[in-house]
């Protein structure tokens, strides 16, 4: 694993109870891979499976993973590093095939479509084992930061 869930809440703007990204598993100039366990008392969670918006959230999340673990030199530089923020501009093809449950081990893969200035298109898709659980196109947008 090249980032644990302390180093992956250092890397995203994110803060818990919101950080629904704690692994970073793999990572190269196109593709992002990316471990989530379905926790009890997710703020994501309905009638004991993880929403459709959390399932985004998810994919967001790893987004801004690839995004922080190269900004912080993917070197273990990350103590004084501040992670930019990302706003979802667009979400496009989002299909869900099954809700995982409470306890399960989702794994997210992003692949880098393009990339301009502070926008960036991604797909995304979120497997449990091998079972393809859902997935989507995103358009992110970086906040500029104030340094």
């Amino acid at each position: 694993m090249l980032a644990d869930k302390e180093t992956v809440i250092r890397l995203i703007p994110q803060q818990p109870p919101m950080v629904m990204v704690h692994g970073l598993v793999e990572h190269n100039d196109r593709y992002t891979r990316t471990l989530f366990v379905v926790e009890e008392g997710n703020i994501f969670l309905e009638d004991g499976c993880l929403s459709e918006a959390g399932l985004i959230e998810n994919m967001a999340q790893s987004a801004a993973l690839r995004t922080g673990w190269i900004s912080a030199g993917n070197k273990n530089e990350e103590q004084d590093f501040v992670p930019r923020i990302g706003v979802i501009g667009a979400i496009k093809n989002f299909e869900l095939f099954r809700k995982p449950e409470v306890n399960s081990s989702l794994q997210t893969t992003i692949e880098l479509q393009t990339e301009f200035g502070s926008a960036t298109m991604v797909s995304a898709i979120v497997k449990q084992d091998d079972e393809l659980l859902a997935r989507a196109e995103l358009k992110i947008f970086l906040t500029e930061t104030e340094d």
